[in-house]
């Protein structure tokens, strides 16, 4: 089990990020949650079987969000302790 903290800058707000990104978690087997922050930056808390989080991120970076990222800053983190993927507040 790895973890994943990333941040996604550009026009990420007001444009379906954090809906789409939950819709593409349902496809693997990840945990996790998306929000957005004050900044303009939209913050993802992932985890899951190392292929799992890999091809998730891969296919939010493959999605029709990809014109909209300009700056993804991903840090490793410690598996999170949550079951499903929300959006957060």
């Amino acid at each position: 089990m790895i973890g994943r903290h990333v941040f996604y800058e550009g026009r990420v707000q007001g444009v379906g990020f954090r809906w789409t990104t939950k819709n593409l978690a349902r496809g693997y087997e990840v945990t996790g949650s998306v929000r957005n922050l004050s900044d303009g930056r939209v913050e993802l808390l992932v985890s899951g079987e190392v292929d799992e989080v890999e091809a998730f991120l891969e296919a939010i970076a493959e999605s029709d969000l990809k014109s909209h990222i300009k700056k993804v800053d991903t840090h490793v983190i410690a598996p999170l302790k949550v079951s499903g993927f929300e959006i957060a507040s």
